[in-house]
Parts: structure tokens; C-alpha cells; sequence
């Protein structure tokens, strides 16, 4: 499966985002996929996943109640919106897709896109 995030930029604290991801190749609706995100400095970390087959989702405490992920399966799209954004939601953002079940793990994801930067000013 080919990846290709975009929608990210720079916006002020309490401002709203979203970005998408592109899947495509065979077999997509199998697949789970996820957001990650990588500060600088820091290890990339596990922001969001939804399953494409069941529509089940999953957030970190730390985005919990803020970031929404869906999809749209008819244009193979997953999209992460992103609400009440602040400074430390500063970082690289990345969609990834493994085969199969459940996992925030970054080592069980084989495929990922390019970054796209989000910047949030304060």
C-alpha cells in the first residue's frame, strides 16, 4: 500500500486542522491505519488508528477528546482532525498502514508516508 499525507501548516493555539492520507493499492479496506507523530528530539509516538474494516478507533491520552480520525472508503481516505491544537501538537505528523489487527507500535507498521509538518504557534 502507497501512502501520501498532506493538510498540514502553521496555526495558532486553539485553532483547528486536518489532515488527510491517501491510501491506495490492493486490498486497502484490510488494513489498519494509523497517525504518528515526531517531535523534534523526540521518538515518534502513536497519535491515532482506526481499523478500516470495522471503523473502530483509538487515541492517545494526549489527543484524547481533541483529534477525531475517520475514513472515507469510497475515495480511500483517512483523515485526523485535529481541534483545540497547542504548542506541544507541534511535530512531523505520519499515516501509516500494517495488514491486520490492532497496534500503536511503530515497529508493526511496514508502511508509511512522507511527514507533513504542523506548527502551532502560542
Amino acid at each position: 500500500v502507497q501512502l501520501q499525507a498532506s493538510g498540514g501548516g502553521l496555526v495558532q493555539a486553539g485553532d483547528s486542522l486536518r489532515l488527510s492520507c491517501a491510501a491506495s493499492g490492493r486490498t486497502v479496506s484490510s488494513y489498519f491505519m494509523g497517525w504518528f507523530r515526531q517531535a523534534p528530539g523526540k521518538e515518534r509516538e502513536f497519535v491515532s488508528a482506526i481499523s478500516w474494516s470495522s471503523g473502530n478507533t483509538y487515541y492517545s491520552d494526549s489527543v484524547k477528546g481533541r483529534f477525531t480520525i475517520s475514513r472515507d472508503n469510497a475515495k480511500n481516505l483517512v483523515y485526523l482532525q485535529m481541534s483545540s491544537l497547542k504548542p506541544e501538537d507541534t511535530a512531523v505528523y505520519y499515516c501509516a498502514a500494517r495488514y491486520g489487527a490492532y497496534s500503536t507500535a511503530t515497529k508493526y507498521f511496514p508502511y508509511w508516508g512522507q511527514g507533513t509538518q504542523v506548527t502551532v504557534s502560542s
